[in-house]
């Protein structure tokens, strides 16, 4: 790697952090209910929204209250996006008259949005109608952020708080996170993009003569759009001949903003952030990067103030860059090396050179391996999922590094909210292992973590590896789960494990080699997604309704500082030793094979 590559790192990772600190004041403010410019100008709006909706604003919730609201909004939320999937051929807005979704696409793509996962099975611009892309995804692109985020105002307010039976009314802190924070923010980003020539139109689809016609094979397909196969499982095709090219537009950049900024990752288009009409430029590339990480990192300064000393939260930020930028360093190496083998064999000098240049396999060349590699470790260290690249295509060590970011429980950054509740629950793991380890009852922030608080800390940490690695044996033990894979063996392995590490972590991100988008994997992700996502707020909530009914206690002797390198690292070692026992075995039947395989060790 050249020094302009060491350059576009060192600057992504200089300007992320740069930002944090005044965004991180700016929403601190925002959820104390303290002035700042937006929360002044839109106050008679938000109060309208209250009146209108029947809430009182000044009336707080105990935990459980708080856990409902969560839970009913976001079942009211993923029933509605079902519904405007289903309808979709009747609704307006749907210029090129775009049919029903199946019903196992509909309720895979309702709880990927609901839950902040955007996972997705279909092809946005063959399947979604204009009306359903606004009006449902777009929509839950806000919302389904903003609960994360409410979620996470609600556990620093456990910290904060004594003796308190209330932590907040979710209404209010939802409404204030989409209003002030992620509306704002999602306009101007819209803007910019647009200005980079990201597509915003309501017009229908262009259809474009080709020079010279192109005959091909077509895939014949069944009454449900599903690929018809022979008796021997082989794809059954006719003759085609195509003169023309549709070539598909929409309301592009309003999705795209808030998909980047929410860490939703729902591409608009089939292939995400590689299209040109959703990331044209490597000036849009480096915004949305930038967009991915801000808020998760801007959280953590949030979080110091609000609990009265930001150191606390500066070394939360801290050790999710260390692991961020380790891991970003092992994912550029890997593919900076491409692959071996093409250089050994010297059949194909042009791929041979390609090679020796590093993997550009599946990756665009107007970004190139290194902005290739930082987006792939960005979007699962963050629960975003949005590519530009195509991770299958990646070198076995270069995707095993977005597979594991992942499988730590998506807290290096992690969603907006959902990423640092799930490092401070790893914190409380932390001072709980330290506390034995010199024999006296853990503190974290002045609160004594007791056995409700780690029974609670242990559901948050065991769900998710319990959805990743069941799911992964069930689809493997299956017919129905191993029909889906494409490429027999490791790697085909490797993309069950990607796919259920994707969903069971609410990142949403795939090895597209993997046929997901039928009965089997709709279902099964769907309900990994579900559970994934609220089997962690609910402990999270508990946490916070505990910790918020506590005394403080003075800081003594035994007191392990929580602000300091060591504790730094202590937690870091915490997150990583977790993420190693639980899923070495897993990804040495996946990608370590597949990199043994390529270096010819056996």
């Amino acid at each position: 790697m050249n020094a302009n590559g060491y350059l576009q790192l060192v600057a992504y990772v200089v300007v992320l952090l740069a930002l944090a600190k005044p965004l991180g004041t700016y929403m601190a403010r925002i959820y104390e209910d303290e002035p700042a410019l937006l929360n002044r100008i839109g106050a008679p709006f938000e109060r309208l929204i209250y009146r209108v909706c029947g809430i009182a604003p000044a009336e707080e919730m105990r935990w459980t209250q708080y856990a409902m609201a969560t839970l009913w909004f976001s079942l009211a939320g993923t029933l509605a996006v079902y519904a405007l999937q289903r309808l979709q051929l009747a609704l307006p807005l749907n210029p090129q008259a775009l049919a029903a979704v199946r019903p196992d696409s509909a309720f895979n793509t309702a709880a990927s949005f609901a839950t902040n996962t955007n996972w997705q099975g279909y092809g946005g611009e063959s399947t979604m109608s204009y009306l359903t892309q606004m009006l449902a995804l777009t929509v839950q692109n806000f919302v389904s952020a903003a609960a994360g985020m409410a979620v996470l105002i609600a556990l620093i307010r456990g910290f904060a708080r004594q003796g308190a039976q209330t932590i907040g009314n979710f209404w209010v802190d939802l409404t204030r996170g989409t209003l002030y924070i992620l509306l704002p923010h999602s306009i101007v980003l819209a803007l910019a993009l647009v200005s980079q020539g990201v597509v915003q139109t309501y017009s229908a689809y262009h259809r474009v003569p080709l020079i010279e016609s192109v005959e091909y094979d077509k895939p014949k397909m069944d009454a449900d759009g599903q690929p018809l196969k022979d008796d021997k499982g082989a794809p059954v095709t006719e003759k085609a001949t195509q003169k023309e090219q549709v070539i598909a537009v929409g309301p592009a950049a309003s999705q795209i903003a808030i998909k980047q900024l929410g860490t939703n990752g729902g591409g608009f288009f089939n292939v995400n952030s590689s299209h040109p009409f959703e990331n044209p430029t490597p000036l849009s590339n480096f915004l949305e990067m930038l967009a991915i990480l801000l808020i998760p990192a801007a959280l953590c300064h949030t979080f110091g103030l609000m609990v009265g000393d930001i150191r606390q939260g500066w070394a939360i930020l801290a050790a999710m860059t260390i692991v961020f930028v380790a891991l970003l360093a092992v994912c550029v190496s890997a593919e900076q090396a491409g692959n071996p083998t093409l250089a050994k064999l010297g059949v194909d000098q042009a791929a041979s050179a390609t090679q020796s240049g590093g993997n550009m396999e599946g990756k665009e060349t107007r970004f190139g391996i290194v902005n290739s590699a930082l987006w792939a470790t960005a979007t699962t260290a963050a629960s975003n999922g949005s590519v530009n690249s195509m991770h299958d295509s990646y070198t076995p060590i270069g995707a095993m590094v977005p597979m594991w970011l992942m499988q730590l429980g998506e807290v290096i950054f992690g969603g907006v909210g959902s990423g640092l509740y799930g490092m401070i629950v790893f914190a409380i793991v932390t001072v709980f292992i330290a506390g034995l380890m010199i024999g006296r009852t853990p503190e974290y922030l002045g609160k004594k973590i007791e056995a409700f608080e780690i029974k609670m800390a242990a559901i948050v940490v065991l769900i998710p590896l319990a959805m990743v690695l069941g799911g992964t044996a069930l689809a493997v033990m299956l017919e129905a789960g191993r029909a889906g894979v494409a490429n027999p063996g490791a790697h085909g392995f490797s993309e069950i494990l990607y796919a259920f590490s994707s969903a069971g972590n609410n990142n949403g991100s795939a090895y597209a080699g993997l046929s997901a988008n039928a009965p089997f994997y709709n279902t099964a992700l769907g309900m990994v997604m579900l559970f994934a996502r609220f089997w962690l707020m609910l402990p999270t909530l508990a946490l916070a309704g505990a910790l918020a009914a506590k005394k403080r206690v003075p800081v003594g002797l035994g007191t392990l500082p929580t602000h300091t390198p060591l504790f730094v690292f202590f937690l870091i070692g915490v997150v990583l030793i977790v993420g190693s026992l639980t899923f070495i075995p897993a990804l040495a039947l996946g990608p370590v094979i597949e990199h043994l395989v390529l270096y010819g060790i056996k």
